[in-house]
């Protein structure tokens, strides 16, 4: 009896057991025990991100071809806040301010009204061929040559804010690691590289292209046939601008991209403008080898192109002999053929630095 009355008891336990457990699964605790619904049932986090204020894009999307603009507005607001660069404008604008006062005055000497006719007409035509002459020799006519040895001029200012600009504008994103943040945007390498050559370019053309319109508008104003007879003066400015755009923005990015820190850079970059041309003119003039050898001189190569774009010869100064005192002949210049096969090469070899050099840096990060 016993026996049989503990297994009576065991079983209404377990029934009782069962019981609860029925009671459990269909109250307060079904989840815990009820296994996780599927990420698809789950709706708390939806209206989470509803709640944190997450929405769909509904502006306009711009073109493609846009993208470079954002990185070179970044990088044009960190330039322009460098103060040795407004430095070294202001420096440059002298030469500005002297071929726009000089160009002013012999365009408002009158001799005839100077004289008050106390002269005679063979004294005021003799005054006159001596201004003209003063004016041509100065080159201060308004005329192609005019404009051709200002960029000339101005290159040596030019050379000197590019170290800066390439250091500051690519130099530091290699240096702080920048540059995988860009490369993390929905933003192609080309387009990172044409916001940074966009910003070199602007310097560039904001210390020789610009000044230059500047004079070709006072020459036009000054005389109002000037700009209908001098409308390849105004092509040859765009072109000459040009020609020094494309090749020194590439090289410049490039070389910034390889060196880095500044010093670097300076040195490179006056060992290659500077001393390739000593090097050029003592192999052409010193030793009597072939006016090809002053290709090695990349400014004065762009020197001869951009002369072609305005229509003049690129001259070179002749020094006096020792001997006589008397200019020495001519000093000859490269081919334009040559002289455009190096720029094209500068400007490949440039681009295929860039494309691996930013690739690398995109494939490792």
């Amino acid at each position: 009896m016993n026996g049989e009355s503990e297994r009576k008891s065991s079983i209404m336990k377990e029934e009782a057991t069962k019981t609860n457990m029925d009671g459990h699964l269909d109250g307060a605790g079904v989840d815990s025990l009820t296994p996780a619904a599927p990420p698809a049932e789950r709706k708390q986090p939806i209206q989470l991100l509803d709640g944190s204020g997450y929405r769909p894009w509904q502006g306009r999307l711009r073109p493609r071809w846009t993208s470079p603009w954002p990185v070179a507005r970044v990088a044009l607001r960190i330039m322009l806040r460098q103060k040795l660069l407004w430095v070294i404008y202001a420096v440059s604008l002298l030469t500005f301010f002297v071929y726009f006062g000089g160009i002013y005055l012999f365009a408002q000497i009158d001799l005839e009204s100077l004289t008050q006719g106390r002269a005679t007409q063979a004294q005021v035509r003799m005054w006159t061929d001596i201004k003209l002459s003063l004016q041509k020799n100065l080159k201060l006519t308004g005329d192609a040559e005019t404009f051709r040895n200002y960029f000339w001029f101005q290159g040596y200012f030019v050379m000197a804010c590019l170290v800066l600009a390439g250091s500051i504008v690519i130099g530091n994103d290699f240096q702080q690691g920048s540059l995988p943040f860009y490369l993390s945007k929905p933003l192609h390498r080309w387009h990172y590289l044409a916001g940074k050559c966009l910003v070199v370019a602007l310097v560039i053309n904001l210390f020789t292209t610009l000044p230059a319109l500047l004079l070709f508008l006072e020459c036009a104003l000054l005389e109002v046939e000037y700009a209908t007879g001098q409308g390849r003066v105004f092509v040859g400015i765009l072109g000459y601008g040009l020609t020094l755009t494309i090749p020194l923005s590439l090289l410049i990015v490039a070389l910034a991209s390889w060196l880095r820190k500044t010093a670097a850079l300076a040195m490179v970059w006056v060992g290659l403008l500077f001393f390739a041309r000593l090097m050029g003119n003592f192999l052409v003039d010193g030793m009597g080898f072939s006016r090809q050898w002053r290709l090695l001189d990349l400014w004065n190569v762009m020197y001869v192109v951009g002369s072609r774009c305005l229509g003049v010869t690129a001259e070179l100064s002749r020094p006096e002999s020792r001997a006589s005192g008397m200019p020495s002949p001519p000093r000859l210049q490269p081919d334009l053929t040559y002289a455009l096969l190096v720029l094209g090469l500068v400007v490949l070899v440039s681009l295929f630095f860039l494309h691996r050099r930013i690739r690398a840096v995109e494939v490792v990060h």
